[in-house]
């Protein structure tokens, strides 16, 4: 009750004030500052003249070039580079499951499906022998990650609830 009470008293002749809004004069925009830098004129002539500090700079600059073979050992070097970001995969699963046959390696500070299975199995299995130090260890992975996946993702937990069986007529066998 009390919004729509509100509302009237807002909507209140709005007509003549948005009218009387958009009939005010514009403002004008403040005038602009005036530079103390004096324009430079571009003229053929001042693009034919040397200008020694730039010409200083451009004698400053080396330019290496290299040969297409130089390239190629380039590129080992590249590859070594991302062989230290990568690291081979510990464990997969037989066959094409979930489609990852193809992976050989893997980014560092990151698991597969299949590795962080095994990884979590053994160490609900072997905590004592699998601690989380091991496992971020064995897996290039981040401390504090490891702890958290340890903690909070638990894949083999089964709860069995039993049914209530008070009251409940079951069929017996013949």
């Amino acid at each position: 009750m009390g919004a729509r009470v509100a509302r009237m008293f807002r909507n209140v002749n709005i007509e003549n004030r948005v009218h009387r809004e958009i009939s005010k004069e514009k403002p004008r925009a403040a005038p602009r500052h005036t530079a103390d830098i004096p324009e430079v004129e571009v003229t053929t002539e001042s693009v034919h003249q040397k200008n020694d500090p730039l010409l200083a700079l451009l004698k400053s600059v080396y330019v290496e070039s290299k040969d297409p073979v130089a390239e190629a050992e380039g590129q080992k070097e590249v590859t070594a580079v991302v062989e230290l970001l990568r690291r081979p995969l510990k464990y997969s699963l037989p066959g094409d499951l979930y489609g990852l046959s193809e992976l050989t390696d893997v980014p560092k500070g990151k698991l597969t499906i299949a590795e962080a299975l095994k990884a979590l199995s053994s160490h609900q299995r072997h905590p004592q022998t699998w601690t989380v130090e091991k496992i971020s260890e064995e897996y290039c992975l981040d401390l504090k990650e490891t702890q958290a996946l340890v903690q909070f993702f638990m894949p083999f937990q089964v709860h069995i609830i039993p049914p209530k069986t008070d009251g409940v007529k079951q069929i017996k066998a013949s």
